[in-house]
């Protein structure tokens, strides 16, 4: 064969894959495939340049690599699950870090322990469909994890006529200090626009809140942050991320008269993305915009958006389902079948 030629077919996954992050990127950033077109890009270009100018030293790094780091990140997230449960008090959201590890531990000892113990066929086979689950979890966690940090540094110079927030809690009438981060993160937004445009409060009453989430971020921004009244919109129906936007929709086409407008979605950095997503899925001209989280509270609050992410794209999930089942129906009974052929 052509060397040429043979270089070609080397590269020619990370030119596909570069090439559809690029064009992806370029007409929607608020994708969740663009993600897993980046990761598949960036695998491709370091496995090509390790075949090409590597060397065989180089193999020991990488798979002590693979060994040392799911164990520094099993520690990590069993540690970080104890800080938040003194920090927020124990729940199931501050015990996702520890789910997460032992999901990491099931992972790899799950099929091996079985298949050495000599468990039943069934269980050696569904613990399979678990690795097999878990090799697409774990790679569209640190791809979407990638992403996203990319996603809130892509530049948004822009000149919003609404701004949306987010809601987030109350304590009594008054905003939490999540929340608190958000509308102050708004109003610095509002300000570098020298005032310019609309404030969306997107937040209804929930059963254990004295007023709506809207209205307390109406006061605050009145009262704390001097915004006038009429610089206010209150969107005070919502309980969900896309009721937020679905609302705040309905209340920008209220207002906008028809005409065009841009607006931006403010909300804690963890969340960003996939408010920006549902976003797009709403045909809402928005850009996300995040608010700082406190460090601790980063690794729960990410795990919790990427397991909504990835329920609302399920299907590989299930295709993957799918084929294992296919797979062991063929084994059960294909041999039974090929009797019958014949």
């Amino acid at each position: 064969m052509n060397p040429m030629i043979g270089i070609a077919l080397l590269y020619a996954p990370v030119l596909l894959f570069g090439g559809l992050f690029i064009y992806s990127l370029w007409r929607e950033p608020r994708q969740f495939r663009n993600s897993i077109y980046l990761s598949l890009f960036l695998i491709c270009l370091a496995t090509n340049l390790l075949m090409g100018f590597g060397q065989e030293w180089m193999i020991l790094p990488i798979l002590a690599a693979i060994t040392i780091c799911p164990i520094i990140v099993i520690v990590f997230l069993g540690i970080n699950s104890i800080v938040v449960a003194r920090h927020e008090g124990l729940s199931r959201t501050t015990m996702l870090p520890a789910l997460l590890a032992f999901a990491i531990v099931l992972f790899f000892i799950a099929f091996p322990l079985l298949t050495a113990m000599h468990a039943p066929r069934a269980l050696v086979s569904i613990a399979g469909l678990i690795v097999l689950e878990g090799i697409w979890f774990f790679f569209t966690f640190t791809a979407l994890l990638a992403y996203s940090w990319i996603y809130r540094l892509l530049p948004k110079r822009r000149r919003y006529d609404y701004i949306i927030i987010h809601g987030a809690g109350l304590q009594g009438t008054e905003p939490t200090p999540l929340l608190k981060g958000r509308i102050d993160k708004a109003v610095r937004l509002w300000k570098r626009q020298q005032g310019y445009g609309k404030f969306i409060a997107s937040g209804g009453q929930g059963a254990d809140e004295q007023i709506s989430e809207a209205e307390a971020m109406n006061r605050y921004l009145q009262q704390q942050c001097k915004v006038p009244a009429e610089a206010i919109l209150l969107e005070d129906r919502s309980t969900t991320t896309m009721e937020n936007l679905e609302f705040s929709k309905s209340l920008i086409t209220e207002h906008s008269g028809g005409h065009d407008y841009r607006c931006a979605l403010v909300t804690s950095d963890y969340h960003v993305f996939r408010a920006a997503e549902y976003a797009h899925m709403l045909h809402l001209k928005a850009d996300g915009v995040g608010s700082h989280t406190k460090s601790y509270y980063w690794p729960t609050a990410f795990i919790r958006e990427f397991v909504a992410i990835s329920i609302d794209h399920r299907w590989p999930y299930i295709v993957i389902a799918c084929i294992w089942l296919i797979s062991l129906l063929l084994q059960t009974f294909g041999p039974a079948l090929s009797q019958f052929m014949h």
